[in-house]
Order: C-alpha cells, then sequence, then structure tokens
C-alpha cells in the first residue's frame, strides 16, 4: 500500500557512491565536529586542550558526490578547504556506549569540509550561527564509501590535501584529540543517531584559501582519495 500524497513532489534523497557496489547510500543528517586536531586549533588562535568536544551541522544535500567541480560560491572571497575523514553510520540510537559505538559504522571516506572564512569571522565577531559559512550548497565534497567490512576501523592513517600539486595538510588520524568512538558516544547525548547520519571528524593544520580554477587532491592513506577542481 503507498503511503500518502504530498501536495509537492518528495525531495530527492541524498545517496552517495559505495567503493565496489551498485548500491548507494542514503544520507540522513550530516554532522562535523570543530577543532579536533590540536595543530589546527593552534593555527586556529584556540587552546588545544582536550576541552569538550563541539558540533555543528551540514544539510545531507549540501554533500557533493565524487567527479563534480565545486563551485565558488557567492558573498565570499575567502572560500578555505579542511580536509577530514568521514563516518558513516549504519544503526544509531541514544546514549550508546563507548564500546559499542563502532558497531554503527557502515564505512569511512574522505571529503572536505570548505568554509567561507570571511562569513565564518563576521558570525563569531556577532556571537551569531555559523550556518552561512559551512552549510552553503556543496560545501561537501565526498569521496565514495569504504565499507569497514572491509577497510576494519582505521585508528592511524596518514591524512592530506595538496593544492595544485602542492601538499598543504598533512596530518595522521592519530592526531584527533577526540577519536571515532568518542565521537559518536558523545553525538549520541545531544542527538538521537540514526542509519545514514555522516560524521565529519575535523581537519589538521594547514588550511587555506582556494581559488576558481584550483585543483584539490586529498586522499587518507588505506581509506580513499578525491579530487575536486574548484569552478
Amino acid at each position: 500500500m503507498s503511503g500518502p500524497a504530498t501536495v509537492i513532489p518528495l525531495p530527492q534523497s541524498v545517496l552517495l557512491p559505495v567503493d565496489g557496489l551498485s548500491e548507494r547510500f542514503p544520507v540522513r543528517r550530516v554532522y562535523c565536529v570543530g577543532r579536533n586536531y590540536a595543530d589546527h586549533a593552534i593555527e586556529m588562535g584556540h587552546d588545544p586542550s582536550r576541552e569538550p568536544p563541539f558540533f555543528f551541522q551540514k544539510n545531507a544535500d549540501n554533500l557533493l558526490p565524487p567527479g563534480r567541480e565545486f563551485p565558488y560560491p557567492p558573498l565570499s572571497s575567502d572560500v578555505h578547504f579542511e580536509v577530514e575523514c568521514v563516518v558513516a553510520l549504519k544503526s544509531g540510537g541514544q546514549d550508546i556506549a563507548i564500546e559499542n559505538t563502532l558497531d554503527c559504522v557502515y564505512g569511512y571516506a574522505v571529503g572536505v569540509d570548505f568554509t567561507r572564512r570571511d562569513l565564518q569571522a563576521e558570525a563569531k565577531k556577532l556571537g551569531r550561527p555559523w550556518e552561512v559559512a559551512k552549510a552553503f550548497e556543496y560545501s561537501a565534497p565526498v569521496s565514495a564509501i569504504v565499507p569497514a567490512s572491509l577497510l576494519g576501523h582505521p585508528a592511524a592513517g596518514r591524512i592530506w590535501l595538496e593544492l595544485n600539486g602542492k601538499r598543504l595538510q598533512d596530518g595522521d588520524l592519530n592526531q584527533m584529540i577526540w577519536k571515532v568512538p568518542e565521537i559518536i558516544a558523545e553525538l549520541s547525548k545531544l542527538f538521537i543517531l540514526a542509519p545514514g547520519d555522516v560524521i565529519m571528524t575535523g581537519t589538521p593544520a594547514g588550511v587555506g584559501a582556494v581559488r576558481r580554477g584550483d585543483h584539490i587532491n586529498c586522499g587518507i592513506d588505506g581509506v580513499a582519495q578525491l579530487s575536486i577542481n574548484v569552478a
């Protein structure tokens, strides 16, 4: 039996490719972790001590599947790249015990959190939310997801980004202040996590600006790589 009729067409689902499969991963929500590498916290002028993690969100349709160009956004002249490990969930819940968190993970990918840094700085100065700086169109390119059943759960591995052939970000997953199990456990205290949720886990130091015509290569060794042209 079909569901109720809708007064407007249903929004298109956001589906990400899965490495080696024809089936796609459906996205529900996108959570992001701020300042989760000590060196990046320092370069942004913050104390890198292990303070409680803080989170913000992007929209599911902000994700940009691989193979598509990133269109430089309007109303900004200072857009920064931030390479991140991306975690895709197959299950969820509330107040998840840390020893059970990795059971919720479907797989991993590499992504870029593009940020309108000038609009973010203005929002911070005025004490306003960051959505206009973070949750804009196509602001989160992401690679195909690699299932954890094939990959395992990487706690270490080089995470890097090259801009026009020059390596600018070069860190390791083991440098995260809050590790993936801790991130999931802390998020589940604030939100009811569910299948289809995606978590961007923070970026190492070396973030910088992109311009139209630039080319980005990024990756996590042993996980995935991603190439992006800035249109």
